[in-house]
């Protein structure tokens, strides 16, 4: 079991721990409540190192990244050094290997995926990068702290003021080097904040300082419960290397205005584009249970769909879910709960942005 740098501090903290991608990570600190609220309030703050950080340079390292995934980063070139892109990476079938953020860096690109896909992303990039002359470098030398909630920016500079006029700066995914710190306006909650990589020698301070500026640690089950009000894919959960991104939600980040960019899984994306397939909503349960993954969603026309993640939503104080279901769906349906069908309105995706319930968004 891998651990981070941060460990010896969630155990301070009085973390309960619990096995993640292969890392012994923080479930909660006492209360998967009080840490939810803190960051649709306040801010709070996630231990995220077990995600992989990699590095791409060398002549080819955009011709390698136009070839890998489904967004185009010539994109990144319009705003400069430190501007982010969100992309899907797929295989030739079309199915979803990862989801991923690229930066445009002074030097190339830098690369933020998933935990639990480290090995077969390696190998994806190593099998990619074969036909372009590039450098992948692993950067275990960070660790990685997300920092969220409507008052987590202001938390962040009361530990680092210095960083102040840069920070503040920053558009939405967008992030700028500091003091040996890579500092991302990024999250994943639907809350602003800060996601910023972290110097492994300076773990301790910057932890300790968050800690004083009154930043509330959180765990796996608030960040949870977080990213799916805010309507956000989980890995291996809401879609994996047998879902395309058209059924995943990911269809806005599959570019294809540049005809002569052939990315690795276009033609299967091109020809699911052909015919009618699943989509992905959301749902609210009006019903009685608990919305939970791998229930079977049942639509006016009787057509069957899944749920993918389910919960229930400390903000809504009701059930909520991420959905695959037909695409002819409308707004209303079934859930199977213990045997028994329960009605759910279906909803365009979020619940949740920036601390405002948005359950009566257009239907799809």
């Amino acid at each position: 079991m891998h651990v981070t740098a941060f460990h010896p501090h969630h155990l301070a903290a009085g973390a309960k721990m619990t096995p993640f991608a292969g890392y012994d990570m923080p479930l909660h600190y006492g209360s998967q409540i009080v840490e939810h609220e803190a960051v649709r309030t306040n801010a709070g703050m996630f231990d995220v190192s077990h995600m992989m950080i990699t590095d791409v340079s060398g002549a080819d390292a955009k011709a390698f990244l136009q070839k890998l995934i489904t967004n185009d980063v010539v994109k990144l070139e319009r705003t400069g050094n430190g501007k982010a892109l969100y992309s899907a990476m797929l295989n030739e079938a079309g199915g979803v290997i990862d989801d991923l953020i690229v930066y445009l860096m002074p030097f190339g690109y830098r690369i933020v995926t998933n935990a639990g896909t480290r090995e077969k992303v390696n190998a994806w990039f190593a099998r990619i990068s074969k036909d372009f002359n590039v450098v992948r470098k692993e950067r275990s030398d960070f660790a990685m702290l997300a920092i969220q909630g409507p008052h987590a920016i202001a938390k962040v500079l009361q530990v680092k003021p210095a960083w102040s006029d840069a920070v503040s700066q920053l558009k939405m995914f967008q992030g700028v080097e500091l003091d040996g710190f890579f500092v991302a306006r990024t999250g994943y909650t639907g809350e602003e904040g800060l996601e910023i990589m972290v110097p492994v020698q300076e773990v301790a301070s910057f932890w300790s300082g968050l800690m004083q500026a009154g930043v509330q640690p959180c765990g796996l089950a608030a960040r949870d419960t977080l990213r799916l009000e805010a309507g956000m894919n989980l890995y291996g959960q809401d879609m994996d290397e047998t879902i395309n991104p058209l059924e995943a939600g990911l269809s806005w980040c599959v570019d294809l205005k540049d005809e002569a960019r052939h990315f690795v899984g276009k033609e299967a994306v091109l020809e699911k584009m052909q015919a009618p397939h699943l989509k992905q909503v959301g749902l609210l349960l009006l019903g009685k249970g608990i919305l939970r993954g791998h229930q079977t969603f049942r639509n006016e026309k009787g057509e069957l769909g899944e749920i993918t993640s389910g919960t229930f939503s400390p903000t809504l104080k009701k059930s909520i879910a991420i959905a695959r279901v037909p695409d002819a769906t409308a707004d209303k349906g079934e859930v199977e709960i213990r045997g028994e069908w329960q009605p759910v309105q279906v909803l365009n995706l979020p619940f949740v942005r920036n601390g405002k319930i948005l359950v009566n968004a257009k239907h799809p």
